[in-house]
């Protein structure tokens, strides 16, 4: 009762700016008859990072204590974090990767913390993991049951042989050192990454040729079958993690071979600069949004050709690159873009995505203080919760500020769509149809003889939802605003409700409303939506 009551408040609180403002009536199906693309289980993944708390941009230093080295792993909102997906998946990685000693075996170097340094790649020294703090790591992941990517120094061994470009060859003992104790100790990783953005003309501080590249994926799969030959799961093997380069992609895809490479990573920062002072503008304007759609389409076709045993992974992304737009990344706005980016990356078969960060810099799901969620934190949690693997067709008669995107439900009967209103003027009037029952027509009639008008009224009632205590089939609605209307707020509001932390530090419910399945779907401005249909009609979705 106190959430409907909740959200006619705040519909009524709306309804002198409702009346204000235009209403668009706009019609959406949805193909449930085969999935389009099928995402992996655990496609939500975020990222820790390894920058020490003097990585500073623009003058501003965000990471505080939230590195691999130093992040609290004690502190309860942590864990309570990562629990409330039962399985998060976990990527640890990013720009210092490639300077990372692991202080195990025979390592001939000395493993110090990392520095500043002038010359050194991205302004820091090499740094040192040391076994104490992988273990209390594991400790963690075991803990919280967060499913584990590692990417590994792929520059071990090399040398700078002009500009960027990287040569000699690796030297990959210490990573062997570093396997070897991960096994002994009992440690499941799902998957280790080779190095961080050294692809080609899109490389960050260093690149290594696509050939020799290919060749060390060689070298790691031998190392990787050969210390794992008596467990009971070997892990796949997951590259560049670069921003996408399609002739150097194709090439080190070549080199390598196949079923080399598990999954084809590539890093997304296509909002621009955190300081862009028209950062806000840029998430609200859906031809700068849909942009990227082509990479993620060339992507897919390079692996199609070059690499059919592999999958595309978002390895990193964070939207705004330099740690993030302050006042932006963390804020309500930003859940525009991410959700936007989640949606879109599963129509063209991505199997996971990971967000740049859990914790850390401006983007991060949690503050780096305080580890309280931020408004993504729940928007990715949502996600996870509601939408399943399978990713279905929808077309709509509507404008492009509203988006629309449809996968079957996750773990029961029915399909889910997400609905993201990027427009500041218009709020619209949804009605969702069914493909499955549309029939041809020719001037208003079908083959049969039935006029489209009543043809639309039968398919506006060819749900099967879930039932409420007098009887009617009903859906689910998770309506997603600012705080006090304010698209920079820090908190996020679902169904008129703000997102706080209970009394013991834990993740707050999220609850739905039901809604009469044959009422039309409301979605004000600038809003975000998760509308659950249960038992949809959905050949597709079976469970």
């Amino acid at each position: 009762m106190g959430i409907f009551l909740s959200l006619f408040i705040y519909l009524i609180s709306y309804l002198p700016v409702i009346l204000a403002r235009d209403v668009t009536r706009v019609t959406i199906f949805v193909d449930a008859t085969k999935t389009v693309a099928t995402n992996d289980e655990h496609f939500i993944c975020a990222t820790v990072d390894w920058w020490p708390h003097d990585k500073c941009n623009y003058n501003h230093c965000p990471w505080g204590n939230s590195s691999v080295i130093n992040l609290d792993l004690s502190h309860p909102l942590l864990a309570n974090a990562i629990q409330a997906f039962q399985s998060l998946r976990i990527r640890i990685g990013g720009s210092l990767q490639d300077q990372v000693l692991y202080d195990v075996g025979d390592l001939k170097a000395p493993c110090h913390p990392f520095r500043k340094m002038k010359d050194g790649l991205f302004g820091f020294s090499k740094g040192c993991l040391h076994m104490q703090r992988w273990d209390e790591l594991n400790q963690l992941f075991n803990r919280t049951g967060a499913i584990v990517s590692f990417g590994l120094n792929a520059l071990h061994g090399r040398h700078n042989i002009r500009h960027n470009a990287w040569g000699g060859a690796w030297d990959s003992n210490n990573a062997r050192d570093f396997l070897k104790y991960t096994i002994s100790m009992g440690y499941q990783i799902d998957s280790w990454e080779y190095g961080n953005e050294l692809s080609g003309r899109t490389s960050i501080g260093a690149s290594v040729d696509a050939e020799l590249y290919g060749k060390d994926l060689i070298n790691l799969k031998n190392i990787i079958n050969e210390l794992y030959k008596n467990s009971s799961s070997k892990p796949t093997i997951l590259a560049p993690g670069g921003f996408f380069d399609q002739e150097w992609y194709a090439k080190f895809l070549q080199v390598s071979g196949s079923n080399v490479v598990n999954g084809v990573t590539h890093h997304i920062y296509n909002l621009g600069p955190g300081v862009d002072p028209n950062l806000v503008s840029k998430i609200l304007n859906p031809q700068r949004l849909s942009r990227v759609s082509e990479t993620f389409g060339n992507l897919k076709q390079t692996i199609e050709k070059h690499g059919p045993w592999a999958s595309a992974w978002v390895g990193e992304s964070g939207g705004a690159y330099n740690s993030g737009g302050r006042h932006v990344s963390n804020t309500f706005v930003n859940s525009f873009w991410y959700l936007d980016q989640l949606g879109m990356s599963s129509k063209y078969n991505t199997k996971v995505y990971c967000r740049q960060t859990l914790v850390g810099g401006n983007y991060g799901l949690l503050n780096a203080t305080t580890f309280i969620p931020n408004p993504d934190y729940y928007s990715a949690l949502l996600w996870h919760r509601l939408m399943g693997k399978g990713v279905l067709s929808v077309a709509t008669d509507g404008s492009s500020s509203l988006r629309s995107y449809a996968h079957c439900s996750k773990e029961r009967e029915g399909i889910t769509l997400l609905l993201i209103n990027l427009s500041n003027q218009t709020d619209y009037v949804i009605s969702v149809h069914n493909s499955m029952n549309m029939k041809l027509t020719v001037k208003g009639k079908d083959i049969n003889g039935e006029s489209s008008l009543s043809r639309d009224i039968k398919r506006a009632v060819s749900w099967v939802g879930s039932t409420a205590s007098d009887g009617h089939l009903t859906r689910e609605e998770y309506h997603l605003t600012p705080k006090d209307g304010y698209l920079q707020s820090q908190t996020m509001v679902l169904n008129g409700i703000p997102l706080q932390l209970a009394e013991d530090e834990g993740i707050p419910k999220l609850d739905p409303v039901r809604v009469d399945v044959n009422s039309p779907i409301y979605i004000t401005h600038l809003s975000i939506a998760f509308i659950v249909f249960p038992n949809f009609s959905a050949r597709a979705c079976v469970v």
